[in-house]
């Protein structure tokens, strides 16, 4: 929960931003983390291949949107969160 928040907090445009894309982003990535995490012990947990699968493309879909309206704040994002070097 505190991570959460401090995620959110870093990333949010207002002081009452909990929806902007940049947050979901933060929020997507911090999922996907500990999906990735809960694979190394249970490779054959089939049922959350499904939900990292499912984060993964609703990141690539918030960062599409980005590119696309927002580029410098998409660059931000990028560097912040190091998703792509």
């Amino acid at each position: 929960m505190l991570k959460k928040k401090q995620t959110v907090d870093s990333l949010k445009i207002s002081s009452k931003d909990v929806g902007s894309s940049e947050v979901q982003i933060g929020q997507l990535c911090k999922k996907i983390d500990n999906l990735t995490g809960h694979f190394k012990k249970n490779k054959n947990d089939k049922h959350s291949t499904k939900g990292l699968i499912k984060a993964v493309n609703q990141r690539k879909r918030l960062l599409e949107y980005l590119k696309k309206k927002k580029p410098e704040t998409y660059t931000k994002i990028l560097t912040q969160l190091n998703l792509r070097k």
